[in-house]
Order: C-alpha cells, then structure tokens, then sequence
C-alpha cells in the first residue's frame, strides 16, 4: 500500500510539472507586444459556466478555464480512473476468495503541433499509467483474460505509449513512428469491441488472438486514396517487453519484427434516416518471433524444434445497421461486429478464432448514452497441439453481456457477467461465471 500511494503522488507530481509548463507556454502563447489604447470592444466572448457535477465533461473542471485555454493551443491533458471489480462465482480452478479490484489510472498528453503553430500535421502523443492488480483470470483458467488491460498487475508510472503522427496531403496519408499499440488503436478494431476500458472486459473481445498484437517500437503507414478504402501496415520489434522503453531489444539482440497489413473497405449503406456506416477489414500478419514447434519429445529424448517467419491472416467487420433517428451526429441505434483468424497449427495454440456480437445504443429512452452489448467468442486450439501435446485439448468459448450506464458525462458504471465454457480450452475444465462491474472517471 505504501508503495501504491508513493507511486500516485509521483504520478500526480507529474501532472502539476505538466500543467505547470503547459500553462507557462500558453500564457506566453497569449501575451501580446504592448499596443495604444483603444476603444474597449463589445463584449461577445461567452462567460464560461460555473461548475456543475452532474453535467461537466470532467470531474475536476476545467481548472479555472486553464483547461479549453490549453486545448485552444493544442495541449491536451485527459486524466482517467478505471477500476473493475470480478468475481468467478462458479466453476473455473478456483471460487474460494476467487475475487479481485484492478484497474489503471492514465495520463494521456496531446500535443497538436499544427495548432501550436510548429509543424502542419503534426502531432505528439504520450500516455502514462500506471496499474494494479491481477484480476481473476488465474481463478478461472481461462485463455481469454476477464478483465483486459485492466489486470496487468502491479506497475508504477510507465510510459506505456508514445508516438509522433503526420499527416500528408490533406490527411490522404498518415506516418507514425514511435511505441505503438497494434490493437485498440491502429488494426482490427470493430467500432463495437475494441475498447477495453469502454466496452467488452474480456479480452476476446478487444483483440483476436490468433494476430501477434504489440505494444511496441515501431513505424506505421495509412494511405487512403478515396473515402471508401484506405490500406495500412505496421512494421515493430518482435522481442520487445511491455513496460519497457523498447530501445533495449529494437537496437540490440536478434534483429527480429512482427508486420500487420490490412485493406479496409468502408461503405456507408443508405436507410431512412441516414447512412449507416460500416468497416469491413482484411488482413495478414507475419511474426519474426523464435516459436516452439508443437511435437511430441518422447519424454525428452528428441531435441526443440523452433521457426521463425510465423504467417497467418484475419477477417474484421462491424456495421451499423439501424438507426434510431436522422441526426447524422447521433449514433444510437443497433450495430452489429465479427472477427475470423487462423495461425499455424504447428506453432500457436490457437489455430481458429472467431467472435460475433451485437450493441444497441441508447436502447432504454431517455437513456441516450447507455449501452447494451451481448457477445460470443471461440477460440478453438490447434490440432497438431492436441495430438503432441495434450489431448485434452479442444476449445473455450466466451459469452459475455454488459450495460454500460453513463451516470455523469464523466462517469460511466459497467455491470458485467461472463460465462466460459471449458476454460483453457480443455475439455475436462469446469465451466466458469465470472460477474462484475467496471467503473471508469474521466478526471
């Protein structure tokens, strides 16, 4: 616990150091050579709002009006609390004290180099986080995690994500360099299931695990030649740890990089109040990472076989497909996702996987922002596994449903169940319940 409270006040000293700069280069941003008086103008700038809880997009404010003054400039600070708390209720490895809180707390910093007047199209992005806590997975023993990102363990202050973006001929292509996150930001990312702190808890539903996701250094290139299609691809270090900068596995050791490329389609279907947009994805992965070929070593006497060069490809899709009402800006209505991928038997544990699912956005009235989700997700383990290695393996099949209630624009609370069949995917694996809730607070 005291280590815990030691590493948040250093987060939150890293925040006023921030705010502190930010605020100092904003005010001279503002400051303006002295000129001859003039006739006072007409007062037209809006009086700012005084502070209301219950409808404030953030629960601190807007610092004394230091905030929209940042973000004029194009300095943004988002400060976010999430916590989950799950239970495995039944079935799974174990049930007795088989409950946990974890969760993370970020500091995202966005700097708009554009709107800073430095550099037209540029932009910086940094995240801090720290995290704590493991959640239930070792209770169900499941290969799916219950509560992803949000389960990561102990870690203090970690500089988990930063990248420079630039945008190229009127946004027509865009370059990014730096510690990138495959999933949640740039591939497969169904507008339905790719937010773990938002959406789905577990992680078969943010992310297909049959692709080598990274969150590591790297290089990323769009090109979108017309408004309905665009192609990306991604090359990052193959060795890198997570909580580590990444310059100590990218520059030295084996030379090694997992690549991702993806074509997406993007129609928008035509309906009576409006067009209802969708993403159809199609991609292909390659993995430089040293893997372990599934064989059966006779009880030790034949030798490790290994590869590298691993291939396998994955299907995304998510469409909205009905419309409560013709505001083009309004979402809520009934939108629809599904995932498909393979991988080599020979080298991966899960050969197929596939995911589907369903939302409806303000489906109680009067309830705009909340949502409603019900997904399902199968991984099915590979053959070649089953037969050298252990032959109780088959397939664990996820069903998870979640409402997520907007209680305050800076508040949202996320009742979920999760029911797992054959976790681990053994076929001897007591089926599992895990319930919960999630709260997340945009500070």
């Amino acid at each position: 616990m005291h280590d815990f409270l030691r590493s948040r006040m250093c987060m939150v000293g890293c925040g006023v150091v921030v705010l502190v700069v930010a605020a100092g280069w904003a005010n001279a941003q503002t400051s303006q050579p002295a000129m001859p008086p003039q006739s006072p103008a007409p007062a037209t700038q809006p009086v700012e709002r005084p502070y209301d809880l219950w409808t404030a997009p953030q629960l601190t404010g807007s610092w004394f009006g230091l905030r929209p003054r940042l973000e004029e400039k194009g300095i943004s600070i988002n400060l976010v609390q999430t916590t989950a708390f799950q239970q495995n209720f039944r079935g799974g490895l174990n049930t007795h004290h088989a409950h946990d809180f974890s969760g993370d707390f970020r500091v995202n910093l966005t700097f708009d180099l554009d709107r800073m007047g430095l550099l037209d199209g540029g932009l910086v992005f940094i995240r801090l986080k720290e995290t704590f806590n493991e959640g239930v997975k070792a209770d169900v023993g499941s290969l799916s995690r219950t509560a992803f990102v949000l389960d990561e363990g102990d870690e203090s202050i970690v500089v988990d994500k930063w990248w420079y973006r630039q945008f190229l001929f009127d946004q027509k292509i865009e370059f990014r360099i730096g510690k990138l996150l495959t999933p949640v930001d740039l591939f497969d990312t169904p507008v339905y299931a790719c937010n773990p702190w938002t959406q789905f808890l577990n992680a078969n539903f943010t992310l297909n695990p049959t692709v080598p996701h990274t969150k590591t250094l790297g290089a990323y290139l769009r090109v979108q030649p017309v408004e309905w299609f665009y192609f990306h691809m991604v090359g990052a270090d193959a060795y890198m740890r997570q909580t580590r900068t990444g310059f100590d596995t990218t520059f030295h050791g084996e030379a090694e990089f997992n690549g991702i490329w993806e074509a997406v389609f993007t129609p928008r279907l035509p309906s009576g109040h409006g067009d209802l947009p969708g993403n159809y994805r199609f991609g292909w992965w390659y993995s430089g990472r040293k893997k372990t070929r599934f064989i059966d070593d006779l009880g030790g006497l034949r030798a490790v076989q290994t590869n590298r060069g691993d291939q396998g490809g994955y299907l995304s899709f998510d469409q909205l497909v009905w419309k409560e009402n013709d505001d083009a800006k309004d979402s809520q209505g009934i939108g629809l996702f599904a995932r498909y991928g393979f991988a080599d038997r020979r080298f991966n544990k899960i050969q197929h996987f596939w995911s589907m699912g369903a939302q409806y956005k303000g489906i109680i009235p009067g309830r705009d922002q909340d949502v409603l989700a019900f997904g399902v997700a199968q991984s099915i383990l590979s053959s070649q596994f089953r037969h050298n290695v252990d032959a109780r393996a088959d397939r664990e099949t996820v069903y998870e449903l979640y409402y997520r209630i907007q209680l305050t624009p800076w508040c949202e609370i996320t009742p979920d169940v999760q029911f797992i069949t054959h976790p681990g995917g053994l076929k001897d694996a007591r089926d599992a319940l895990v319930g919960g809730v999630r709260v997340l607070i945009n500070l």
